[in-house]
């Protein structure tokens, strides 16, 4: 990579402005394999690439181009202020993502690009819902609906989201009439998303274990059972693709998802069955928010009527020894 590197900068140089389209092409596709591998690389290293990527974008820039250039370059640090902010979230540094975010949603303001600008609000949305600020993720969620970009799944992400949002506020009516938007959205989806796709993109599997965290967060016989139905479709889409292109985190969430649904009825084996898969795929790519949501099953599991028995105490045992483990952090200099 360090030799392509080094061949792709002297054609840059060859060029007869600051920018032209081969740096553009290269950019366009150093862009591209990283939006594509986020979803299954560890999150500290790539994030390092991605900054070397973001500053040389900057450096850009900062440069003389013409103008029918600048337009491009917006997008490019756009997407990757976004794609940091994304990763400052996965690591658990919500401010730094928060910072990152707003950057991201800058650049989509200097390009006039609705698929960015969209997709941001959907990312400080979705960093509100987390923090625990559903009324914050409702708002920026709707703001993010006034950015209709021309095609793409940015839209059903915003209702996605808001569900949840509304799940977390339980407001069922609301959050129900949120999922349903989404869905009539997913049936008049005409084309793919502008943006590099990957991480960036929201497939059908991603938008069910949305709705089954909707639906238990309404709790209740109906609402579990949908849970359990939309998180297990959920986990059998995500594993379907090729080991090297499966979505790890998201996967995590929906098995995650699928345990909570499974131990609200007294299935703990069941339960036990995802929660052992979450582990082994968090032993090599970890992020907060399975271990928020590993946390929280855990505290679940103590208080069920079946906490004493042998499977819920080994698999207790087990999680712990999870916990005991360091966190993934940000590389120094990692809020930048």
């Amino acid at each position: 990579m360090a030799a392509a590197n080094e061949s792709a900068q002297f054609a840059a140089r060859a060029e007869s402005s600051n920018v032209g389209p081969h740096t553009l092409e290269q950019l366009e596709a150093d862009i591209r394999r990283l939006v594509m591998t986020y979803p299954n690389r560890p999150v500290g290293p790539l994030f390092r690439e991605v900054r070397a990527l973001r500053d040389r974008t900057f450096e850009l820039l900062e440069g003389r181009q013409p103008p029918r250039y600048t337009s491009d370059l917006y997008v490019g640090a756009g997407v990757l202020c976004g794609v940091l902010a994304n990763a400052s979230f996965d690591l658990g540094r919500y401010d730094a993502a928060e910072t990152q975010a707003r950057t991201a949603f800058l650049f989509g303001e200097l390009a006039g690009h609705n698929g960015l600008r969209s997709w941001v609000r959907g990312l400080q949305a979705l960093i509100a819902y987390w923090d625990g600020r559903p009324v914050d993720a409702v708002r920026l969620a709707d703001s993010g609906s006034a950015f209709t970009p021309e095609s793409g799944t940015a839209q059903i992400r915003l209702e996605s989201i808001k569900a949840r949002a509304y799940g977390q506020l339980n407001r069922g009516s609301d959050a129900l009439a949120a999922l349903s938007a989404a869905d009539h959205l997913r049936e008049r989806l005409a084309e793919g998303d502008e943006l590099p796709g990957g991480m960036m993109a929201f497939p059908v599997e991603k938008q069910l274990f949305y709705s089954s965290s909707t639906h238990l967060w309404l709790a209740g016989t109906q609402h579990l059972s949908d849970a359990e139905a939309r998180a297990d479709e959920a986990v059998e889409m995500f594993q379907s693709a090729p080991p090297e292109q499966q979505r790890l985190g998201e996967m995590s969430l929906a098995r995650m998802d699928l345990a909570m649904a499974r131990l609200s009825r007294g299935d703990i084996d069941g339960a036990a069955t995802q929660i052992h898969a979450v582990l082994g795929v968090s032993a090599r790519r970890r992020t907060e928010s399975v271990d928020r949501r590993i946390g929280h099953f855990s505290r679940q599991l103590a208080l069920h009527p079946g906490a004493g028995s042998p499977a819920a105490i080994g698999l207790r045992e087990v999680i712990i020894a999870h916990q005991e483990r360091m966190p993934a952090q940000l590389p120094p200099g990692g809020s930048q």
